[in-house]
């Protein structure tokens, strides 16, 4: 499975901005799905989850109730929406995909979302 990360950008504080990952396999539609950010000098940290199906989404702290993960299986694509930015989001974002939580096989390029103040 390869996935291609897209849609990252400039934005002012408090702006939104939509990032999609397409995944080059329909076998896609059965995994896990995972967005994660490395910010400069930083590790790379968790930021929401969902199973193939839709349900139990997950997501970090600090973007809970201001980010939003979804995805369309006929499009092979998963979303990260994002609103209310904050200049912490800013950091470059990938998607990953594997069987379970935690267990990431396959891993797209990254887009870089910056928030500006």
């Amino acid at each position: 499975v390869q996935l291609q990360a897209s849609g990252g950008g400039t934005v002012q504080t408090g702006g939104s901005l939509r990032v999609s990952c397409v995944a080059s396999a329909r076998t896609f539609n059965t995994y896990v799905v995972g967005w994660f950010r490395q910010a400069p000098g930083k590790e790379r940290e968790f930021v929401a989850a969902m199973r193939w199906n839709g349900y139990r989404k997950s997501y970090a702290d600090s973007v809970k109730g201001r980010f939003t993960i979804s995805r369309d299986n006929a499009q092979n694509t998963v979303y990260l929406q994002m609103n209310s930015l904050k200049p912490e989001d800013t950091a470059v974002y990938y998607c990953g995909a594997g069987a379970d939580y935690g267990n990431y096989d396959f891993w797209g390029q990254g887009t870089l979302v910056t928030v500006s103040s």
